[in-house]
């Protein structure tokens, strides 16, 4: 059973808090939280993200990034990561964390990565946004 969840990005300002509030709105019973494998530790949720994430009813505000680490990795029960290759990092960081870490697009018509907006526009913000909808939405089906 699957109890706490992490969500992982790069910066854990953009994606990563948006896939872990999305979940933790229709996962009321479990824990979720998200961090970064190189996050901008402190900072708030970006702009662009929680702009868009408004539109949608999900406040990204009170957010603070938070680095992955192996600690982290050791404490939840599965991590789910944004790219493929941040599937390495956390692998590097923690590499019997590797059978607990799968893509957060895994459950998506066609499993993919869902790539980075950070420093693009409204739209690379709102397509990413509505395929991590798509995927919480999928895995919230997987993990009730």
């Amino acid at each position: 059973m699957f109890n706490k969840i992490l969500v992982v990005c790069v910066g854990n300002i953009c994606r990563s808090p948006t896939g872990e509030r999305l979940l933790r709105e229709n996962l009321p019973t479990k824990t979720i939280d998200s961090a970064g494998v190189g996050a901008l530790v402190g900072k708030p949720a970006n702009e662009q993200a929680s702009r868009i994430a408004a539109k949608h009813g999900v406040d990204l505000g009170g957010h603070e990034a938070r680095q992955l680490t192996a600690s982290m990795c050791h404490e939840y029960d599965l991590i789910l990561v944004m790219e493929s290759k941040h599937k390495e990092d956390v692998c590097r960081i923690a590499p019997e964390a590797r059978g607990k870490t799968m893509l957060f697009g895994h459950y998506l018509a066609q499993s993919k990565d869902i790539p980075d907006p950070y420093r693009q526009s409204d739209e690379a913000f709102d397509y990413a946004y509505d395929l991590i909808a798509q995927a919480a939405h999928k895995w919230c089906d997987v993990l009730r």
